[in-house]
């Protein structure tokens, strides 16, 4: 569906005088209208194309409210096409025949006669809502075919087995999961993982970067607003929550969250409740809730910046990710999977690794983990002169201990200084580029780079 386009509103109602009126308040609105005189015709058009939302009687027999008419026309509707909006009209005596409408699909109901406030009000949320929603899908619909499905996830190392073990215990159930590790280890791909493993896989997985998140703008990106909550709230906008119900919310860099805004948070996860900013209406949601930080959570606790009952809520299934330099053999299974993704999106001739590049590719530590790896081999891709890629393409300057005798382990902040500092070296000092391959926002690389004095 187009997301620029008006706003398409498909209105059905078995009198004249009712379907006039709702064309002329809609259109002073700025949507675009359809009229409908009954319930087949309805259906036919929604099968031939797309509406922002439904409107549409319940009553259409004379002398009866039964209802069966319009509660058949919902059941109808969702056989075929289950996003949608619906929103019912009802007489005030059969609010029970509407109840049973969003029991069968629908989402909102307004009494007759309405009020336009309401009517509009309900009309322009269920709009956000379905439009947000459908980006949400195109994204994870383009990301998928991208890097493919997460069940193709590459890890027969030992030190990968506890993990993939946790994930398929874990994956059919609703419990909370925190997975940790560091920066570019694949977090967001366990995230994943755990999604398409649970009965909540035909709905949205929906990703929020914590980290990039200002917190003046905290509560409307995760709970949403109301038009007029502050001085650019110019429409109701639907926050992350509400796009995940139904399915799960992944918070990446949950670290990041403001300390003022992690109360909040903490309502929701135990009882599902929270209310749009400006608003007084308590909405409840089904979410699981996936979190991941590359942060030492325990010590973000004792210095005050974490609240301990927030992280017993988020960690009620903790799963740790090994650094690359720890997986062995899966560091060159990733490389060919890269090189061969790489090829194909950038449509070079590259095939294959050189000996040579292959023993380079094992001795370095990857300090940015996969995600370094799998910019090294992009970049690979594009410089290499021939069909296979050799140790220059690699450009890899560390020389790091050929043995793991020879190796002091590193701390987090260790590695993520490595990793800030290598790709501010590629990238010629250049933040914004740094932090699109390190997965942050650019306001979060400078804290981490005034924490280590860069």
């Amino acid at each position: 569906m187009p997301l620029t386009r008006q706003p398409r509103i498909f209105v059905a109602d078995d009198q004249r005088d009712v379907l006039e009126s709702l064309r002329l308040l809609l259109k002073g609105e700025g949507y675009a209208t359809e009229t409908f005189a009954n319930p087949d015709s309805l259906i036919a058009a929604l099968r031939e194309r797309t509406a922002d939302a439904v409107l549409m009687d319940l009553n259409y027999t004379r002398d009866t409210t039964s209802g069966d008419e319009g509660l058949d026309a919902v059941t109808r509707i969702r056989s075929f096409d289950a996003h949608t909006p619906i929103v019912l009209m009802t007489a005030w005596g059969t609010i029970n025949l509407a109840v049973e409408g969003m029991r069968r699909g629908a989402q909102d109901f307004i009494e007759k006669p309405w009020d336009n406030e309401r009517l509009l009000a309900v009309l322009r949320a269920q709009v956000a809502l379905a439009r947000a929603l459908q980006r949400a899908r195109t994204l994870e619909a383009q990301n998928r075919e991208l890097v493919g499905s997460a069940s193709e996830l590459i890890a027969e190392s030992p030190a990968m087995q506890p993990v993939l073990e946790t994930i398929e215990r874990v994956a059919p159930t609703d419990a909370n999961v925190l997975i940790t590790g560091e920066s570019g280890c694949g977090k967001g791909l366990v995230a994943r993982l755990i999604h398409e493993g649970s009965p909540r896989a035909e709905r949205s997985l929906v990703t929020v970067n914590i980290g990039s998140l200002a917190e003046t703008v905290f509560e409307s990106e995760m709970f949403g607003h109301v038009k007029g909550a502050f001085t650019d709230a110019k429409a109701d906008r639907v926050g992350r929550f509400e796009l995940a119900d139904g399915g799960t919310l992944f918070l990446d860099e949950i670290a990041n969250i403001p300390v003022a805004q992690q109360g909040r948070l903490l309502r929701v996860l135990e009882g599902g409740q929270f209310e749009r900013l400006g608003s007084s209406r308590t909405m409840k949601v089904d979410v699981r809730v996936l979190a991941a930080t590359n942060a030492d959570i325990d010590a973000e606790i004792a210095a005050g910046r974490f609240r301990a009952d927030l992280l017993y809520r988020l960690n009620t299934i903790h799963i740790h990710l090994p650094p690359l330099r720890e997986r062995g053999n899966d560091i060159i299974q990733l490389a060919q999977r890269f090189l061969r993704q790489h090829a194909q999106h950038h449509r070079r001739p590259t095939e294959s690794f050189s000996d040579a590049a292959l023993s380079a590719l094992r001795r370095y530590t990857w300090p940015g983990n996969v995600r370094e790896l799998a910019h090294v081999i992009e970049r690979a891709v594009l410089m290499a002169r021939g069909n296979t890629i050799e140790p220059a393409d690699l450009r890899l300057t560390a020389a790091p201990p050929t043995s793991a005798a020879d190796r002091r382990p590193m701390t987090l902040d260790e590695v993520e200084l490595d990793a800030i500092r290598a790709a501010l070296a590629r990238h010629d000092g250049n933040v914004v580029a740094a932090a699109d391959e390190l997965g942050m926002s650019r306001s979060a690389l400078y804290r981490r780079m005034e924490k280590f004095g860069l």
